[in-house]
């Protein structure tokens, strides 16, 4: 049987006029992402219900090539810039496929 990957669902929510400053923001990390070791998929996503909630759905070979993406320079970067554009504090939850 081959690993499963790891699947990602990354929940932030803006604070009150900061939302197109945070969707800018969010932006900037898709493309070095999609060069990391073990990417598969970094989709980002607006919630249409909530115009301030943006949720990244991500896909990564393991839970090792995640934990590689959270240390990069660009995540290390924006974790400490988001405190001032969220309203609430950054949801992760790893998920994997049950069969």
């Amino acid at each position: 049987m081959s690993e499963k990957t790891l699947r990602v669902v990354a929940i932030l929510k803006a604070k009150s006029g900061k939302e197109q400053e945070l969707c800018d923001y969010l932006k900037t990390l898709i493309e070095p992402t999609t060069k990391e070791d073990g990417y598969i998929r970094y989709e980002m996503h607006s919630n249409n219900a909530d115009p301030s909630e943006f949720v990244f759905i991500e896909e990564w070979q393991s839970e090792a090539h995640l934990n590689a993406h959270l240390a990069s320079p660009h995540l290390q970067e924006a974790i400490a810039k988001l405190p001032d554009l969220l309203a609430e504090e950054l949801n992760i939850r790893r998920l994997t496929v049950v069969d």
